[in-house]
């Protein structure tokens, strides 16, 4: 909330810098914490699932808030447009933070550990987990920041066409969410989050290749099948971590990864620099590398 009211108040550019620290630490801070209550209120073999309906409750008015935000720029303009989106996204913050208070699970008391012994606890396929997705999510950063300014500036699509593509893509995840789940409980985690690493490679090489309009809907449809398989493999993390250390394992996994990727998306725009679609082909050579990395290390028996 803090970040958005920057947004909305700020004189200039620079300023922007400062909402952006702020409206992005919500996640980072907010991950673990949702993770281990995921883990705590659900035996293992519901836990796929658990993370599938949060994914899915999460993602449907992020279906249709982008052709909101873009007919709201495309009525008012891009400043009165923007500044609208930031009200509204404020009372939408302060209803969801009320509705967070009512959020009370007991907390499974262990053994104290510092940020060594959390890692010391790692499982080792957690740890070849690890390593497959920081290259996967390097592909994320180097290209998906990009993404916008190559459709909307290189093929020429309007803000309110790209909303729709964006739409489009979130309802392709919803739609593929609890059909994989229900597989994966069947036949295992790990085809379904090679599955997504695939389309994690496919999606940018897909939106380079794309000449217009029409041929970028199938391609945010490859976007919204990345998620495929995070439920399972955020599942994954969970069932690995030690009970006591979920909402640890998970903050310092993701610190790792996060602070693996920072250069990702200054290599990106470095290759931008050079030519606009060369980021998108080398974010999918990156992204079959990671997939392989993936398949080849982590066993099954690990992945259900």
């Amino acid at each position: 909330m803090a970040g958005y009211l920057v947004y909305l108040l700020s004189p200039s550019w620079p300023y922007v810098f400062v909402g952006l620290a702020l409206s992005m630490s919500w996640a980072s801070m907010a991950s673990p914490a949702v993770f281990a209550v995921i883990g705590d209120a659900l035996p293992k073999e519901r836990r796929a699932m658990g993370f599938t309906l949060q994914s899915m409750l999460k993602r449907v008015p992020m279906a249709f808030a982008p052709l909101a935000g873009g007919a709201l720029i495309a009525s008012l303009g891009i400043v009165a447009g923007v500044r609208a989106g930031l009200v509204v996204m404020l009372v939408l913050a302060l209803a969801g933070a009320a509705l967070t208070l009512a959020v009370n699970l007991p907390v499974e008391v262990g053994e104290h550990a510092n940020v060594r012994g959390v890692w010391r606890s790692f499982h080792a396929a957690l740890k070849r987990l690890l390593v497959s997705d920081i290259i996967i999510r390097t592909c994320e950063g180097m290209a998906d920041i990009f993404i916008v300014l190559y459709v909307t500036n290189v093929t020429g699509v309007s803000l309110p066409q790209y909303g729709a593509l964006v739409a489009v893509q979130m309802v392709t995840s919803i739609l593929v969410y609890i059909p994989a789940a229900k597989i994966a409980d069947r036949v295992g985690r790990k085809p379904f989050v090679i599955a997504t690493f695939v389309c994690f490679a496919l999606f940018p090489v897909s939106v380079a290749l794309a000449p217009g309009f029409g041929w970028l809907i199938p391609a945010f449809a490859v976007g919204g099948l990345r998620e495929i398989g995070e439920p399972s493999r955020k599942a994954m993390i969970v069932d690995f971590a030690e009970a006591h250390l979920r909402a640890r394992t998970v903050g310092l996994y993701y610190l790792v990864r996060s602070l693996s990727i920072t250069p990702a998306a200054a290599v990106g725009g470095l290759l931008w620099k050079f030519e606009p679609r060369a980021p998108f082909v080398v974010v999918g050579i990156i992204g079959i590398i990671g997939t392989i990395v993936f398949a080849a290390t982590v066993e099954e028996r690990y992945a259900s």
